[in-house]
């Protein structure tokens, strides 16, 4: 979505606590593809994970990192994957379930088609994080 929208959409990742941590509940998925990492402790602990996870799987999505206390998804209830639609004003305007059941990927594509249904049509200048952050209104 990243590639295909990104010359209309701003794209942004917030890394959070992790999942499945190999000390509190490992995935074999994890194991196969050996993303085995336990649950930070510092936010230097972090940090350097989210930083693995761009350089070993090429992630070119801007990527920020929560702070140790969670703010961000404390707020949000990100945990363990969801996805928002945050409009140039700032409003949320598609919030996805939580995954792993409930997050789906094709919904996002199919809100970002209806907006932006072909490249350069219907552009947007505004920045959708305005001032740089997410306004946290209607989160959860």
């Amino acid at each position: 979505m990243h590639r295909k929208y990104g010359d209309r959409a701003r794209f942004l990742t917030v890394y959070i606590k992790e999942a499945h941590p190999e000390d509190e509940w490992q995935m074999d998925s994890n194991e196969k593809e050996n993303v085995c990492y336990p649950q930070p402790k510092t936010l230097r602990e972090r940090v350097a994970i989210a930083n693995d996870f761009v350089k070993r799987f090429h992630y070119d999505v801007p990527i920020l990192v929560d702070d140790m206390e969670n703010s961000a998804n404390d707020v949000y209830a990100g945990w363990p994957e969801r996805f928002y639609v945050v409009d140039e004003g700032g409003k949320i305007v598609f919030k996805g379930k939580p995954g792993p059941f409930g997050f789906h990927p094709e919904e996002v594509e199919s809100w970002l088609n209806a907006r932006f249904p072909a490249s350069g049509e219907n552009v947007s200048p505004g920045l959708p994080f305005p001032g740089g952050r997410v306004q946290p209104s209607a989160a959860r």
